[in-house]
């Protein structure tokens, strides 16, 4: 008897969401405390976001090289055990060591993300589907909230006793391999024997990536292609600056620019009332888009986007202590965030609409992933060179090209799409 999607959807998209978060979030946060310059530490933490940009490349041996259930379990105990050695070996072994295990852990994250979205669609029929899209997006970022939240704020609070950030950080991440071996374990009795069955046309492995590559090629074709790169590439790019730069901002002490604030502020404020205003701000940009239309929400989407990035050169100037109004400053940017990021998804799924969808969406989550590793890997640089205050009104002049790809793309949108 096949068990209720109840008993495993919460779970695995919990379970899907949490290594996504340690490798973007967590390592950052880890690596500065362990003393990392913000040069470096912004250059190798876009490094370990590679996987998700080329995950596209790997997911035809994925779908032809056993089952998708396979590949989460096995999936899932690589991450823990990664985690676990991570924590183990963390005062011992060279920045690269970590570095390399972080890796490990960000290429089995997303080789889950392609097994368990394809699980979904194999265990499930279209109504359960459709019933269940909900529930999985809700437990992916409760698992958000967790790793941005809970798992910084628990090593900050470790490390008050400890009064040691290795010995804190190796804590929080035995905890966190603890989690996700319960989780594996779980799933290896839960998850249903659902298996796909064989397409004949696809010709295997080969057949999978023949078909990748003429998707591939056709996107390039498509009508307003060289200005839907540009928006992909360049609308957040603002934000895409400053998400490498937050933590450091926050920890760095007020003689460096900083605010002076611990661990504990940073998950309180970042991974709890930030991802709950970006969250909201997201609920109502799809909202307002539903209204009004994409092409008619963009210029208002760009607004929201770029004009609370003015909160950080405020902060950075008037050194707040308050955690109030450094928590209100930072809701604000993540609610203005949250809303304007829905037209980026927005226009993505648009542009992909029609003959090749799936893979043209895959080929538009590449360019999403590529926004933020161009701009994050020299965001550490430039924080260096020009201080904070300097780098935050870099910030604000940037929001010129989010400007830019907006009026070049609104073109070619009309006036009731997206309604």
């Amino acid at each position: 008897m096949s068990k209720s999607p109840w008993f495993w959807v919460p779970t695995l998209y919990f379970t899907e969401g949490l290594p996504y978060f340690i490798v973007n979030t967590v390592s950052l946060v880890m690596l500065k405390d362990l003393g990392t310059s913000n040069g470096r530490l912004a250059a190798l933490t876009s490094f370990l976001s590679l996987p998700w940009l080329f995950k596209p490349l790997w997911s035809p041996f994925v779908d032809t090289i056993k089952s998708k259930r396979w590949w989460i379990i096995a999936t899932q105990l690589t991450i823990a055990l990664s985690v676990a050695f991570i924590a183990l070996t963390l005062s011992g072994l060279s920045l690269f060591v970590t570095i390399f295990l972080f890796a490990i852990t960000a290429f089995a994250s997303a080789t889950h993300d392609i097994s368990t979205d394809g699980f979904y669609m194999i265990a499930l029929d279209e109504r359960r589907q459709s019933a269940f899209i909900g529930i999985r997006n809700t437990f992916y970022r409760i698992a958000m909230i967790f790793g941005q939240g809970v798992l910084v704020f628990l090593a900050g609070a470790v490390e008050k006793y400890t009064e040691n950030s290795a010995s804190a950080w190796r804590i929080t991440l035995i905890f966190t391999a603890f989690v996700l071996a319960a989780l594996t374990f779980y799933h290896s009795s839960v998850l249903p024997q659902a298996e796909s069955k064989p397409d004949a046309e696809t010709g295997g492995s080969g057949g999978l990536l023949k078909n990748f590559v003429k998707a591939f090629a056709s996107f390039f074709t498509k009508k307003g292609c060289f200005a839907a790169v540009l928006f992909m590439l360049f609308y957040r790019f603002p934000e895409a600056l400053l998400m490498k730069m937050l933590y450091p901002f926050f920890s760095d002490p007020s003689s460096s620019g900083g605010l002076g604030l611990g661990k504990e502020a940073y998950g309180l404020i970042c991974g709890s009332a930030g991802v709950a205003a970006l969250l909201t701000g997201g609920i109502f940009g799809g909202i307002y888009i539903s209204r009004h239309g994409l092409r008619r929400s963009l210029p208002v989407m760009a607004l929201s986007l770029t004009l609370p990035c003015i909160v950080y050169p405020f902060l950075a100037f008037i050194h707040p202590e308050s955690l109030w109004i450094v928590g209100s400053c930072i809701a604000l940017d993540q609610f203005g965030y949250g809303f304007g990021f829905t037209a980026y998804i927005a226009y993505m799924m648009r542009f992909a609409d029609g003959p090749l969808k799936t893979s043209h969406y895959a080929v538009c989550t590449g360019f999403m992933a590529l926004s933020a590793i161009l701009p994050g890997s020299v965001a550490g640089y430039l924080q260096e060179i020009c201080g904070y205050g300097g780098f935050f009104m870099l910030v604000i002049l940037s929001c010129t090209l989010t400007f830019t790809v907006t009026y070049l793309v609104s073109g070619t949108l009309d006036m009731r799409e997206g309604k």
